[in-house]
This record gives C-alpha cells, structure tokens and sequence, in this order.
C-alpha cells in the first residue's frame, strides 16, 4: 500500500516537473502577428493590414525620424512602439487622419492625446501623441490636419526635442508610418514643369 502511494507521489512530481520545464522553455508568445511591419493580429472585423488614410505628418511636412519603430518580440520585450519626430517645443502638433479625441490629459507627467481613427475597424486604430499640450477635448471630432496641440517642452523621452507618435489596435501596437501614403513617406524636392 504504501509502494503505491509513493509511486502516485512520484510520478505526479515528474508530471509537475514536465509540464514547469515545458512552459518555461517554451518560446514567449508574439506580441504581432507573423506578417509585415504594421501588421495587426488577424480576427474577427479586423482588417489584416494598416490602411494607408493618413493626410499628413503629426509635425511639420517632412520631419526628421529620430528613433524607427521596433516592435518586441514579446508584449513586455524590449523595443519602442512608436516612433520619435524631431520637433522643438511650441511645434503644433496635427491630427494624421479624421477621428474622435479618446483622450487629452496627462499620464504619467506627460501630456497624451489619443485619437480612434474614423472607419477602421472595431476595436479602431488609435492614434498616440506625446508629450503635448493638448488644444482638444475628449469626444471631439478632427479632421486631418487639424492642430489637436504643441510640443511640450518636458517630458520627452529624446535627447532632443521630439514628439512620440504611437499607432495601436486594442492591445497591439503597429507601426504608426504605415498610416502615411507613399506620396507622404517619400516626398521628394519640389520641381518646376514647362507650362507648354
């Protein structure tokens, strides 16, 4: 009787050593899915690419790109969800697409301003801006090009001045220069043409 029960004991502390070695070799789950940058997970009413509806850049016409976005290779890995725009403080800061104002306050010391972009799904895509001081409320409506702030002249995580925008899905983060038009990304110099 007691051979038994001993080999019960044992044998479910090697079913618990198994399945605690299993799960911690296992590989940590994705933070995005498999696909190009900027691409949301895929499910239920959500588009499997970032529509490209952005009529302008959140500063400026063609600011300077301080820091890319790099996703994590899990949710709480390393990597920057957004990306820096060289901007000085006072720069105003515009809506990139049409949409509702989520949020304008601070957190954490920094002024954000969240936009939900207009026609993209349910959960939206979100729109982030910081550090601002915000020129909006929460709940209304902008159009692109609108100014929803200016630059802050604290809180930036920059050497130098610069505004972090930030594009996201519920819970997944996506490369917020996916919201821009080829035409935006890689505007050239301006050329003059014969009129004849």
């Amino acid at each position: 009787m007691r051979a038994n029960r001993c080999v019960r004991v044992c044998a479910r502390l090697i079913l618990l050593v198994f399945v605690t070695a299993t799960a911690l070799l296992a590989p940590p789950p994705p933070l995005f899915a498999a696909g190009a940058p900027g691409t949301p997970p895929a499910g239920p009413g959500l588009p499997a690419t970032v529509p490209a509806i952005g009529r302008t850049w959140p500063v400026g016409l063609r600011p300077r790109v301080l820091r890319g976005w790099e996703p994590p290779a899990t949710v709480y890995g390393p990597g920057h969800r957004g990306v820096d725009l060289a901007a000085p403080a006072g720069t105003p800061v515009r809506a990139v697409a049409p949409g509702r104002i989520a949020f304008a306050g601070r957190v954490a010391g920094r002024g954000v301003i969240s936009v939900d972009l207009t026609g993209t799904g349910d959960p939206p895509l979100r729109t982030t801006y910081e550090p601002v001081t915000a020129a909006v409320e929460e709940g209304e409506e902008v159009e692109p090009g609108e100014v929803i702030g200016t630059v802050d002249a604290s809180g930036s995580h920059c050497t130098s001045p610069c505004v972090h925008w930030g594009l996201r899905r519920g819970e997944g983060y996506l490369n917020p220069l996916s919201l821009l038009p080829p035409r935006l990304l890689h505007r050239g110099p301006s050329r003059l043409l014969p009129l004849a």
